[in-house]
């Protein structure tokens, strides 16, 4: 694409594109980074334990003492214990999103439709502040998803909804943690793609002298800069090393683990560091067990034998983020979430296994599973200036409602709203109508997880 005449509608009209609908908004650096669990992770195995349950509720792990004192997890992160000073865990969001696509859609949209849906109707938050702080002068995309929310099988869980495809993330495919991976139509490597730069720039600029002659009204230094822009993501030093894995120590590598998940976060943090200022980043594939994903019913895989598994890389990768943020001075500044669409049933289930593989028995042994629950789950806050070291809401003796300050998705998109500098109670965006929609219905942020 950068190597294309630059007159082109590709990354120079994108760009032109998003100005055009940009809106004015709150230009504070602030940053999130969502990590999400895809196909909804277990709040009884993580952060919401519940070890005086029945039997048949409480699976096989005990809790384990954090560095808050009265502050139990799940004995699957010890690593989490050690930082839990550092966030504050959220055990009371609820919703009506039974399936997987209304269930992301409810969560990161504010959808209030109980029923799945294709794709979505609504622009999840992510697009919408990527639209409220769009800046043409960045050398950056602000909106990166580091292997993006995007799909469910055949749904679409995420995305810009009306407000168009400009808005979509900057997407990063692939696994990060692999020695070939590249960023595509990103930087110039090769002494001859530089040359070849350097004529086309050279032409493109005769062009322009006479291109100038012709349109004095200012419409072409406008143009200029949305290609300039595009421009700079191919040639500019900024944009390369931020993307550039290899440029940190190995010692920060291992830190948060050679893997998908652990290089995923680091590549996070080191965005944010050079301003980008959202990021997704999805926790799937081979590393989640057999069916590459959260949704742990027993037909899937052995719900237990999954988190044995993939809770090591999971607790090194997130505790080594939220370590990171802060001691690195970014803790005001940039916010994280971790969470997946909803929780898991905390009666245990007994199926049938559809197939052998990584913690999952051969096709027909009858193993445990937790299924859907979006009666309750649990969320992990860290940096944003909150206060940490706290829980907020309670479940039940049994996980399965939220029986104190119970929240709700516009609940958890005011607060990242607030923390965007984006005032979540006045702005509206227009419909494909044009009619004015509200970026939260019937929500507030949640006071305890305000900057302090």
């Amino acid at each position: 694409m950068g190597l294309a005449a630059f007159g082109s509608l590709s990354l120079p009209g994108l760009l032109r594109l998003r100005s055009e609908a940009s809106v004015p908004g709150n230009r504070e650096r602030t940053a999130v980074i969502v990590v999400w669990l895809r196909g909804g992770g277990s709040h009884l195995e993580t952060y919401d334990p519940k070890p005086d349950s029945p039997s048949d509720y409480r699976g096989p792990f005990g809790t384990i003492a954090t560095k808050v004192p009265g502050l139990q997890l799940g004995e699957l992160l010890p690593k989490h214990a050690a930082v839990a000073h550092r966030f504050s865990i959220l055990r009371s969001m609820a919703h009506t999103g039974g399936g997987h696509p209304s269930g992301s859609l409810q969560l990161l949209a504010g959808d209030p439709d109980a029923q799945d849906k294709i794709k979505p109707v609504y622009p999840d938050f992510m697009s919408v502040a990527h639209r409220l702080r769009y800046d043409a002068s960045r050398p950056l995309p602000n909106y990166v998803g580091v292997n993006p929310i995007v799909n469910y099988d055949s749904f679409t869980i995420a995305g810009p909804g009306y407000l168009g495809e400009s808005y979509a993330p900057f997407a990063l495919m692939g696994d990060v943690n692999s020695p070939s991976f590249r960023v595509p139509n990103l930087g110039l490597r090769s002494p001859s793609q530089r040359e070849q730069m350097s004529d086309r720039i050279a032409l493109y600029q005769k062009l322009d002298t006479l291109r100038r002659d012709l349109d004095r009204s200012g419409t072409i230094d406008a143009m200029d800069r949305f290609e300039g822009q595009a421009l700079g993501l191919l040639t500019s030093t900024k944009a390369s090393e931020a993307f550039d894995l290899n440029r940190e120590s190995p010692k920060v590598r291992d830190r948060y683990g050679r893997n998908s998940w652990g290089q995923q976060l680091l590549m996070a943090r080191r965005l944010v560091e050079a301003g980008v200022e959202i990021i997704t980043t999805t926790l799937d594939g081979p590393l989640c067990g057999r069916v590459a994903n959260w949704d742990d019913h027993a037909v899937n895989q052995h719900v237990f034998d999954a988190y044995k598994f993939r809770a090591p890389v999971f607790d090194q990768a997130v505790s080594a983020l939220i370590d990171d943020i802060y001691d690195r001075g970014l803790d005001r500044r940039v916010l994280v979430v971790v969470t997946g669409e909803f929780g898991r049933t905390p009666k245990i289930s007994y199926v049938a296994s559809s197939g052998g593989g990584v913690a999952s028995g051969s096709e027909g042994t009858v193993q445990p599973g937790r299924d859907h629950w979006p009666r309750a789950n649990s969320i992990l806050w860290a940096g944003g200036g909150i206060a940490t070291g706290h829980v907020i809401g309670a479940t039940d003796r049994r996980g399965e409602d939220v029986i104190e300050r119970r929240s709700g998705p516009h609940d958890f998109l005011a607060t990242i709203y607030s923390h965007l500098g984006i005032d979540y109670d006045r702005v509206t965006l227009p419909d494909f109508s044009g009619r004015p929609v509200p970026i939260v219905r019937d929500g507030k942020a949640i006071p305890e997880l305000l900057s302090t």
